[in-house]
């Protein structure tokens, strides 16, 4: 998902003188329905000279070692009647005990996961520039990653951070005597190389062994990563073409005698349900995935086996077939550490290669995080002693809601936390500039909902800066530009077209301003043009327009190019801080601050 660089002064402000002191059922991605290994005595067998091989795989965690809150902590259930159920899931204590319990009995089990580990991370983990999430991550023995775009936040030299290990260069170490050790697993960029040199920034690939069975990794990012992270966050950087990419590395490990191959890709599909236990190969009109994925498995080579995926936070696991034909396995575990997939790879000591077979989707699912297993204690006393650390700042208290205000898991375009946000920034541009007409808001920045439930000890209703921070993790500065009005009608079409016409990136509106979504059209037509409206009066193309939005928008991120050409820019300060004085002002525990209505934008259907 797409998103900008981590929170930098805030935090710095902020941390001073803190830091100085379920058994699984398998995914069967080769065996048929019912199938047992060659020895008949379940994984890890070989007496026909085959191996079953566990792939544990998850994707999207974005630093979520805590449960998450609200919609962003449940998954959806599809029940045997049709109708779905909403799941409580997530926290890294609970994926810890589901992914401990799901290898008990298999000798060879491996763990990948797809990218976004980190970034764009709840304050438990983002305030600390991910170090939490990372310990946590070695802690549940993942083997490899491929990068994401959020890997790139904070740009290529804090990557290599996070894989090498070493003190932040300006926060320095948060534990006294304690450096931060890095990554114990690979970070995979094979598709991410130097502008300069041409060679890849992190290893392309990597091989998994044990006991004679090598299977190779391969791990890439979205092309697009440019389009969806500040250009400091890729400043010298090129992303390749995803297809093209696997391809080549493919064939190298082939040469090289690896001849079981995956591929870890950072971007998705969308599945026609939301349900993690979709069947996402049944055949009915409608049924079945869309989206970047189905054209990258078509493309990518029969050499590889199978494919981990993520980027669209979805829950599948789908067969869509080779470029031979043959039907190979796609899977996504949803994000946050909701759910994980567990995939048997039969591995052929003879050939070397996977045994691929046809497939259904009846023998595949997903499973959940569920919250009513054991906490794994490792993991309860990492969050207790980072949490430790974070308490004198993550608990204050900001503001007041008089409900949830969905932002992260709405169901509407518009959303009640995207027009807070957007009113929040108007609010504060306009103490830069009282001049300032509007405020626009990137969807993709709110990382979560405001729940009306205590987190904590904080009492109902009460807002702590650690749940603010949850929801505006990343550290933009609120901007001000001057946009004619045909360039603001030119934006607003660009949620809807070009690399946003597959999947709209709707924007977040202030107040006073208004449109009509009309779905049923196609292209920058579904912006009804003759209804956008300011203030009740309609938007004059010649007219020049004061316009607040944070760094990311301003920089033409998201597909949005039309705001990279303001004029008279002016850098304002952190939006967090705008979105904290806002609450402060407009709300108190005796009248705090009501559910927005999310009326501004009319969707047609």
């Amino acid at each position: 998902m797409s998103q900008t660089p981590q929170r930098h002064r805030a935090r710095r402000r902020l941390i001073a003188g803190v830091t100085a002191v379920a058994a699984a059922a398998t995914v069967a991605a080769a065996l048929p329905a019912g199938a047992q290994s060659s020895d008949g005595k379940g994984p890890g067998g070989g007496k026909k000279g085959t191996v079953d091989v566990q792939l544990l795989s998850f994707n999207d965690f974005h630093g979520n070692l805590e449960p998450p809150a609200g919609s962003s902590g449940r998954v959806t259930e599809r029940q045997p009647d049709g109708t779905e159920k909403q799941i409580d899931a997530g926290g890294v204590e609970y994926l810890a005990t589901h992914l401990r319990e799901a290898r008990k009995g298999n000798k060879y089990s491996v763990t990948a996961a797809a990218g976004d580990m980190i970034g764009g991370s709840p304050m438990l983990s983002g305030l600390f520039h991910d170090e939490p999430t990372v310990e946590a991550l070695n802690k549940l023995d993942l083997d490899v990653s491929s990068v994401g775009n959020h890997e790139f936040d904070e740009g290529r030299a804090e990557l290599a951070r996070m894989q090498n290990g070493g003190c932040h260069a300006e926060e320095g170490c948060y534990e006294e005597g304690k450096e931060f050790g890095g990554a114990d697993f690979p970070y995979l960029a094979a598709n991410v190389t130097d502008e300069k040199t041409g060679k890849p920034i992190l290893k392309p690939y990597t091989v998994w062994k044990k006991k004679g069975v090598k299977i190779g990794f391969i791990g890439v990012t979205l092309e697009g990563t440019p389009d969806v992270v500040t250009a400091e966050g890729v400043k010298g950087l090129k992303f390749h073409d995803e297809i093209e990419t696997i391809n080549k590395y493919a064939k190298e490990l082939d040469r090289k005698g690896v001849k079981s191959i995956v591929a870890l890709i950072h971007e998705g599909g969308e599945p026609a349900s939301p349900a993690y236990n979709y069947d996402c190969d049944s055949p009915g009109a409608g049924d079945g995935i869309s989206g970047p994925i189905t054209d990258i498995a078509k493309g990518v080579t029969s050499k590889v086996d199978a494919m981990v995926t993520g980027h669209t936070h979805e829950a599948y696991v789908c067969t869509i077939p080779d470029p031979s034909g043959k039907p190979r396995m796609v899977t996504s575990a949803s994000s946050f550490g909701k759910a994980y997939t567990d995939t048997t790879l039969t591995y052929d000591r003879r050939s070397k290669d996977i045994v691929r077979t046809s497939v259904k989707s009846a023998t595949s699912a997903n499973h959940v995080v569920s919250r009513d297993v054991t906490k794994a204690a490792d993991m309860s006393e990492l969050i207790k002693r980072w949490g430790t650390l974070a308490a004198p700042i993550a608990n204050r208290p900001v503001g007041y809601i008089a409900g949830d205000i969905p932002g992260r898991g709405a169901t509407t375009p518009e959303t009640p936390l995207g027009d807070l946000i957007a009113d929040a920034q108007l609010a504060y541009a306009k103490t830069l500039d009282p001049g300032t007409d509007l405020a626009l808001m990137n969807s993709g920045g709110i990382r979560s909902d405001l729940v009306h439930k205590a987190s904590g000890a904080e009492g109902d209703g009460v807002v702590t800066y650690g749940e603010a921070f949850t929801v505006q993790p990343f550290g933009n500065t609120v901007n001000l530009i001057d946009l004619k009005g045909s360039q603001l009608i030119t934006a607003l079409q660009q949620q809807v077209t070009g690399v946003n016409e597959a999947s709209p990136r709707i924007l977040q509106i202030s107040k006073g301003l208004t449109y009509t979504l009309d779905l049923t059209k196609a292209g920058a037509d579904r912006v009804v043009v003759d209804s956008i409206k300011l203030n009740g009066e309609a938007l004059d193309p010649n007219a020049t327009y004061r316009v607040a939005l944070n760094q990311f928008l301003a920089g033409g991120g998201d597909g949005y190019a039309e705001l990279g050409k303001g004029a008279n820019p002016l850098v304002g300060g952190d939006d967090l801080l705008a979105f904290e004085e806002y609450l402060k002002a407009n709300s108190s525990a005796a009248t705090p601050y009501p559910v927005p209505a999310a009326d501004r934008i009319t969707v047609v259907k």
